[in-house]
């Protein structure tokens, strides 16, 4: 409401002498009446003079908005996880007060509440008369007026307008009784379009009960844990006596006034006739101690915890998702508005069984005040519908950064927008990106790549949308894994660096980082797609767990990608629908794709999570390290649940090294080694009791290649050959290693694939020494050993 214009100038004697006309006009003729008896009379009473608005020029009309109403955040049981508010109210209709409540209000606020027309002549003169003979100051607002001066100071709250709420609570001089000018007529006015019982029922809700709650509703829940509607006479007396002063009569903090003061209203409600004598006997008698139940509020996500372990991060989660999306308003001063104030009901997705176990299994893993310092992560998400279940770390969530060991306000799980981290690199878990892209291509995963080299000129790769520098781009396998033509599919289960960056010089790397955005994948800081460069084939630039867990759980789903969503639903105080973010789910990879890309990924426990072992159920997933193990991850999923769980240094790349981390000595930290067990005991436990499906059939084409007849190139030149098997769809080299044959010293002499072959693949060329090959002692030709790819056994993964 806009302040009213200001009138000629009276002092304070002269108010009082207008307003003591006012009332004894109002007594006998009406508003109109009182009106005309205003000009001002010069009384002298030594005051100064100052500006009052003559009563012509206030307002008659009552401005009302919406309430400030607290907002609740539910998880998927619609327990609540926490609490927003500005104002701790809950906004509830007269039927749902006890009876008692609304007498207790009544007897202790306006005994004439239901015989006056909004202000009490009486009382009015009373106070007048007093206060223009003697210092003191006595009030005698009515119900009705006190309601007005509570909407007043609301509106100017809300407004941010100090002046309007100055003006709406000064009780000395003046501006005092001009104020009670002002809600007089505005109770007359008021009174004359709406019932007693529609204005007790606003009253008993925008009147504050303590020092931070407001209506009658959220009082009843903070000191009984019961509810407006089941209050028994000596809570509503209790509630009744705090109006006058929220903080002096407030029962949690000044419980001996408290009850001091409900007695008072007792005295009151006896008097009335509203309890009989031995109500009040028997309520005097009882201490108000052992009739309170206080009820904590779980204010701001600092509470969450206390409802489901852990759960603070995502609530802060929900909080950034309602504060940064525009379906919850125009403006971020808009958004936090409806969430401080607009009484919303928000229903979550956290499921609070898998967030216990998420929290626990982190936590278990990598203690809170661990010495190592090693922060720990876990995101979960739901295929096909992209419903976050769980959120988890290592730390205990604080509104802001403390200090305190242990306690973290950045939540790891997500980019800066939503949480303060711009993620962490992903290492060799990038490579499901590149393998993503080869499928899309038309190659198999049983084509064979060459993964010998481990340098490449930047002109081998080919990226149009970029330029690429002249350097020279030079990598290694982590541990010394294993180089050398190899399938695709054992590629991607021993994470082998050289096969996949082999692989990419066959594609195009901006086709690649943009398919890894069209699964969300972007950088954590800006949100931008990862540039490409050879080094992000294997992961070297950052993005957020969550955002790996969602990409992840497309493949579960059979190619559907949804974006991570933590809001199922929100109401308003009405139960109306507020429209929320999508999900957006859009078919993003083709099912028989993201049947071989689960196929492929399968194959992890036998590969760089061997160790880690596979659990009794279908599941997939992918080890990462960065290059001197200062980020290591396990991202995997189930049809059910896709799990990207991080484990690292949060300050920055720090690597994991000989040290102590979680009890256990770490000589180098592998996505196998903490991430990859985490993710296993963790999904155990989630999927007990589930009915787990298998993932599709891998597609016969997808997993063998085309298979077509390879050239018999024994005893042609080296260079003939090569081209011959080019010609025929095969890559060819010649191999170090000369062997005995029967063809000519320096012609080829054997070669690693005859019959028929995946095409693409690789074929290996031996030269002859020369020498005929020795007979066997069965009298058969020298077969040869097969069974591997290459020297060694799986190793380790790692990046650049």
């Amino acid at each position: 409401m806009a302040p009213s214009p200001r009138g000629r100038q009276v002092n304070l004697a002269q108010a009082t002498a207008l307003l003591l006309a006012f009332v004894l006009t109002a007594g006998v003729g009406g508003l109109v009446a009182a009106g005309t008896l205003l000009p001002a009379i010069a009384v002298a009473k030594g005051a100064a003079d100052v500006t009052v608005t003559a009563f012509d020029d206030l307002p008659s009309e009552l401005s009302t908005r919406p309430l400030s109403e607290k907002s609740t955040m539910l998880d998927a049981t619609g327990n609540v996880l926490a609490e927003f508010y500005a104002e701790d109210r809950i906004v509830v209709p007269l039927d749902r007060i006890a009876p008692v409540m609304r007498d207790a209000v009544v007897a202790t606020e306006d005994k004439r509440f239901f015989e006056h027309g909004g202000i009490d002549p009486t009382g009015m003169l009373r106070a007048a008369v007093k206060n223009a003979s003697s210092d003191a100051t006595q009030g005698a607002s009515t119900l009705t007026q006190q309601y007005v001066k509570n909407v007043l100071l609301e509106t100017a709250v809300r407004n941010g307008d100090a002046e309007a709420m100055a003006a709406a609570t000064e009780s000395e001089g003046i501006e005092g009784y001009s104020r009670k000018l002002r809600e007089a007529k505005l109770a007359i006015s008021l009174e004359k379009t709406t019932t007693k019982e529609q204005i007790l029922e606003n009253y008993l809700n925008i009147a504050q009960f303590g020092v931070s709650v407001y209506g009658v509703e959220a009082a009843a829940q903070k000191y009984f844990s019961t509810s407006a509607a089941d209050l028994t006479y000596l809570q509503a007396a209790t509630l009744a006596g705090v109006t006058q002063s929220p903080t002096k009569w407030d029962p949690i903090r000044n419980p001996e006034n408290s009850q001091t003061r409900r007695n008072v209203v007792l005295q009151l409600m006896k008097a009335q006739g509203k309890i009989t004598a031995e109500e009040y006997d028997a309520g005097i008698a009882t201490p108000l101690a052992d009739t309170l139940r206080p009820q904590e509020p779980r204010l701001g996500c600092m509470s969450a915890d206390q409802a489901v372990p852990g759960s603070g991060y995502f609530c802060d989660y929900v909080v950034k998702v309602v504060k940064n999306n525009e379906a919850f308003g125009a403006t971020e001063d808009e958004r936090l508005d409806l969430l401080y104030r607009g009484g919303l009901t928000i229903t979550t997705t956290l499921d609070p069984a898998e967030q216990a176990i998420a929290d626990s299994e982190v936590k278990k893993s990598i203690p809170v005040d661990d010495r190592s310092g090693v922060a720990h992560a876990m995101s979960v998400v739901e295929p096909g519908t992209g419903r976050i279940t769980a959120m988890a770390q290592n730390r205990v969530y604080t509104a802001v950064n403390s200090g305190v060991p242990g306690e973290s306000s950045v939540n790891y799980n997500t980019d800066k927008a939503y949480g303060g981290s711009t993620g962490f690199a992903p290492g060799s878990t990038f490579k499901a990106f590149t393998l993503l892209e080869w499928l899309k291509q038309g190659h198999s995963l049983n084509e064979t790549v060459d993964g010998t080299k481990m340098s490449y000129p930047q002109r081998a790769f080919t990226a149009p949308c970029t330029t690429l520098g002249t350097d020279t781009y030079k990598f290694g396998n982590a541990e010394g894994g294993r180089s050398g033509v190899m399938s695709v599919l054992d590629a991607t289960r021993n994470s082998v660096n050289s096969a996949f960056i082999a692989m990419a010089t066959q594609l195009d790397l901006c086709s690649i980082m943009e398919g890894a955005a069209s699964l969300g994948v972007v950088q954590g800081g800006n949100g931008k797609a990862f540039d490409p460069l050879p080094a992000n084939v294997l992961g070297s630039q950052s993005v957020a767990p969550l955002k790996m867990a969602a990409a992840f759980a497309t493949f579960a789903s059979g190619g559907m990608y949804c974006e991570p969503i933590a809001i199922t639903s929100v109401t308003n105080p009405a139960g109306e629908e507020i429209p929320i973010p999508s999900a957006n789910c859009t078919r993003a990879v083709e099912p028989q794709i993201a049947n071989a890309m689960n196929h492929a990924m399968s194959n992890v426990w036998t590969g760089t999570a061997k160790s880690v072992g596979a659990p009794p159920f279908a599941s997939a997933g992918k080890t990462g390290t960065t290059s001197r193990n200062e980020n290591t991850w396990f991202v995997g999923y189930t049809p059910l649940r896709a799990a990207a769980v991080w484990v690292g240094y949060s300050e920055g790349m720090i690597p994991v090294q000989r040290m102590n981390v979680g009890g256990k000595w770490v000589q180098y930290m592998y996505g196998s080694t903490v991430a990859a067990p985490t993710w296993k005991s963790f999904m155990t436990q989630a999927m007990a009791g589930k009915d787990v499906p298998d993932f599709g059939a891998v597609d016969s084409t997808l997993l063998y290649g085309v298979q077509i007849p390879v050239p018999n190139v024994v005893g042609q030149a080296p260079e003939a050959a090569i081209s011959a098997l080019r010609a025929a769809g095969f890559n060819a080299r010649v191999g170090p290693d000369q062997v005995n044959s029967n063809a000519a010293a320096g012609s080829v002499g054997s070669q690693s694939l005859t019959g028929t072959g995946t095409k693409g693949s690789w074929v290996t060329l031996s030269l002859s020494n020369g020498q005929p090959p020795a007979p066997s002692n069965d009298g058969d030709p020298d077969r040869g050993r097969g069974g591997g790819n290459g020297p060694g056994g799986p190793g380790p993964e790692g990046n650049n």
